[in-house]
C-alpha cells in the first residue's frame, strides 16, 4: 500500500486479489507437498496438468479444448508479451477496449507496439460496443491484433455470443489476430454465462489465443503460473521455443502445478460459495451507495471489482484520493489508472469478507458527504 498510495496502514481495496484463503482441500494438497520437502525442477507437459484445464472448460463452460493445445506460462502478461512478439511486428497497432487493465498499457508499449484505445459506450452504467465505430477503427488504423478482456476488467462486462461473433467477423474481415484474456471467467453474477472465445473457433479465420489462470478465481497469484490455449500447432511451437529456448522458463513452480490441478478438478463447489459471497457484497454495496444520489453504481455482470461513477461529486480525483488516503486511511483505485475512459470512476475490490466491505463503504460515503 505504501508503494502505491504513499502511506502505510491503509484499508486496501486496490490490487486484484482477494482476502479469502484458498480452498481447504487445495491447502491440504500443498501442505502434503511441503511436508515431503522436494522442490526440484518440475514438468508441466503431461496429462494430469493439461487435462485438469480441459476438464474445467468442459464442465464449467461446455467448451471442448484439445489437451495438446494447452501450454504453461509463468503469467498471463508474460503470455501476452510473447504473443505480441509472435503475432505482430514492432510499431504494429493493437486495439483494446478501454478503460482497461493497466498492465496492458505497459506490456504493449514495452513491446514497441502502438496501442489504439477503443472506449466502450457507457449507457447509464451498462457498457456496450459500438461496432460501426469499431469497424471504422479497424479500417483506418489497420491493427494487427485485437486484445480482448472477457469478462472485462474493470467494467465487469460478460460479452454475449452476438458480440463475440461480431468481433470475430471484424477480425476475419481485416485479418486481425485475436488474443483473449479470460482470467476473470469464473466470478460472475447469477444468470450470466462466460463464453470462452474458443467456443467460436470454427468461425475464426485468423490467429486465436486464449490466456487464463486459476489465480484470480482461487486466490493463488502468489504461487505463480498460468496457461494459454493455442490450437494452431505452428504458433504453439513458436511459443515453446521462446518459453524454453530463449527465456528458460519451462519448469513450472511445483506448488502452482499442484494447486491448478486440484482447483480445477475438485473445487467447483468452493467457486459457487465464492460467487454467493461476492454477490452478497455487491448487493450490500449497491444499497449503501444509493444513499448518495451523486454516486452512480451498477452491479457488474462479472468479476469482484466494483466500477463506481463518482464524476458527479464536486471534487477532482486528486482531492477525493487525498481525503480517502489521508483522512479515512482507505485505498481505492482511481479510475484513470485504467486510461482516460476511467476518469471519474473508482475501482473497489469486493473480494473480501462483508465486514471489510462495510468499513470501506462507510469511509467512501463519509468522504463523499464531506465534499
Amino acid at each position: 500500500m505504501q508503494d502505491r498510495f504513499g502511506e502505510k496502514d491503509l484499508l486496501p481495496f486496490s490490487i486484484s486479489d482477494m482476502d479469502f484463503p484458498i480452498p481447504a482441500g487445495t491447502a491440504q494438497v500443498l501442505k502434503e507437498a511441503v511436508d515431503k520437502g522436494y522442490f526440484g525442477y518440475t514438468r508441466w507437459n503431461h496429462m494430469p496438468f493439461k487435462s485438469s484445464i480441459t476438464h474445467w472448460f468442459q464442465s464449467q463452460f461446455m467448451t471442448a479444448v484439445p489437451e495438446e493445445a494447452v501450454l504453461y506460462s509463468p503469467s498471463v502478461i508474460y503470455s501476452l508479451s510473447v504473443c505480441l512478439q509472435l503475432l505482430s511486428q514492432p510499431q504494429d497497432k493493437v486495439v483494446t477496449f478501454t478503460p482497461c487493465y493497466d498492465a496492458f498499457f505497459h506490456c504493449i508499449k514495452q513491446n514497441q507496439r502502438e496501442l489504439i484505445t477503443f472506449d466502450l459506450t457507457n449507457e447509464a452504467g451498462n457498457f456496450t460496443i459500438d461496432f460501426e465505430r469499431l469497424a471504422q477503427v479497424f479500417q483506418l488504423q489497420a491493427p494487427r491484433i485485437f486484445l480482448l478482456c472477457n469478462p472485462h476488467n474493470p467494467t465487469g462486462r460478460v460479452f454475449t455470443e452476438q458480440e463475440l461473433l461480431k468481433l470475430i467477423a471484424l477480425c476475419n474481415e481485416y485479418k486481425v489476430a485475436l488474443i483473449s484474456d479470460e482470467i476473470h471467467m469464473d466470478v460472475r453474477r447469477p444468470g450470466f454465462m462466460h463464453l470462452p472465445i474458443l467456443k467460436y473457433k470454427d468461425y475464426c479465420e485468423t490467429d486465436l489465443v486464449l490466456l487464463s489462470s486459476p489465480s484470480k478465481t482461487f486466490n493463488t497469484p502468489g504461487l505463480g503460473g498460468s496457461y494459454l490455449i493455442v490450437e494452431a500447432e505452428a504458433l504453439r511451437q513458436q511459443f515453446l521455443e521462446v518459453l524454453k529456448g530463449r527465456d528458460g522458463l519451462s519448469s513450472v513452480p511445483y506448488l502452482s502445478l499442484l494447486a491448478t490441478m486440484d482447483c480445477y478438478r475438485n473445487q467447483s463447489q468452493w467457486v459457487a460459495e465464492l460467487n454467493q459471497t461476492v454477490d452478497d457484497n455487491f448487493s450490500y454495496l449497491k444499497t449503501e451507495l444509493q444513499k448518495d444520489p451523486r454516486i452512480q453504481f451498477t452491479i457488474p455482470e462479472a468479476t469482484y471489482l466494483a466500477w463506481i461513477d463518482v464524476s458527479q461529486l464536486p471534487s477532482t480525483m486528486d482531492v477525493l484520493q487525498n481525503k480517502l488516503i489521508h483522512e479515512e486511511k482507505v485505498a481505492i483505485m482511481r479510475g484513470d489508472t485504467y486510461g482516460e475512459a476511467g476518469q471519474g470512476f473508482l475501482r473497489l475490490n469486493l473480494g473480501a469478507p462483508l465486514s471489510k466491505i462495510k468499513a470501506g463503504t462507510a469511509k467512501l460515503l463519509r468522504v463523499a458527504s464531506s465534499l
